[in-house]
């Protein structure tokens, strides 16, 4: 078994065709069957259901070519550690986001890393939490910013930031003649949110502790579709606020303090324990300090080097 093994198999993955999988690897589709066929004889599996179309993997084919990811990823991480620094600060950098800190954070990001680091080739996506934890343990992206805490003993999380929420509340709704809005409020009441699709939860049934964890009931979408709902059906939902600035200064009128509790999020930088790039990690966190901020900055961000 080689590396170059590993790579063909995770290209034929990604491309889920022999012949592109050739063409991206520069080898004749020829050669590329012949060097798969002899892993498949060496480990004594079939890897890929050829007769499907497209080219799929098999079961046990599906678990050795995410282990195959993590043997490339760090194998790679050996030649980094012989790069010099001008040279780790180059070249792509996956960067995934939840739905509800990509708007905050990605223009911000491409601007400073543009300006500062020309060199490096930024990619962003935006995914659900346990989505970016999966790509993260398969190795697919360098890192994932999302709602601490992960709860992944797998990963590294670097608190970033944290912010409150605050109530978005219909100029037609009863709570919009108060200039505070008591958490107790939204266990009585129902409560736009984006999970399993956009509608209307009933909170009266849930602990408190839960009816004010916006994050908890936001899969997906944008911050900016719950606002337009509000405003065409009544109700309220709950704005992170680091959105606040991105809402149009006619409606900020809607937004109210949510007060006994106040309901906070953190937000944190998640890696693999095994990631060795400190200086792009720290490329990254320069650049959400110039993002975000600085009373909201967690103290370790405020530090001016992260070491790992």
């Amino acid at each position: 078994m080689t590396l170059q093994q590993l790579r063909y198999i995770v290209a034929i993955d990604q491309y889920r065709h022999f012949g592109k999988a050739a063409e991206a690897c520069e080898l004749t589709q020829s050669t590329l069957s012949l060097m798969v066929k002899k892993l498949e004889d060496e480990l004594d599996v079939i890897l890929f259901d050829r007769d499907a179309h497209p080219v799929v993997p098999t079961g046990m084919g599906r678990k050795i070519i995410d282990k195959a990811k993590v043997v490339l990823y760090n194998a790679a991480q050996i030649t980094e550690m012989t790069r010099s620094e001008k040279e780790l600060l180059s070249g792509p950098l996956k960067i995934a986001l939840i739905s509800t800190v990509a708007p905050i954070l990605v223009p911000g990001l491409f601007k400073y890393i543009g300006a500062h680091y020309p060199a490096i080739s930024l990619m962003t996506q935006e995914m659900m939490s346990d989505t970016i934890r999966e790509r993260l343990h398969k190795a697919e992206i360098d890192m994932g910013i999302l709602s601490s805490p992960a709860g992944d003993p797998e990963l590294l999380e670097i608190p970033l930031w944290t912010e409150r929420y605050f109530a978005y509340v219909s100029e037609k709704d009863p709570d919009y003649a108060c200039e505070t809005l008591q958490a107790r409020r939204l266990t009585g009441r129902p409560v736009w949110i984006m999970k399993g699709g956009v509608r209307l939860l009933d909170t009266t049934s849930l602990p408190e502790s839960e009816a004010v964890n916006y994050e908890h009931y936001f899969e997906g979408g944008r911050v900016g579709t719950l606002i337009q709902i509000v405003n065409e059906n009544g109700g309220l939902t709950m704005i992170p606020e680091t959105h606040v600035d991105l809402i149009l200064f006619s409606m900020q009128k809607n937004l109210r303090p949510i007060v006994n509790p106040e309901p906070k999020r953190t937000i944190c930088l998640a890696i693999r324990k095994d990631y060795i790039h400190e200086s792009l990690l720290n490329v990254v966190v320069q650049a959400v300090k110039s993002i975000i901020p600085g009373t909201l900055l967690e103290a370790a961000v405020r530090k001016e080097h992260i070491r790992l």
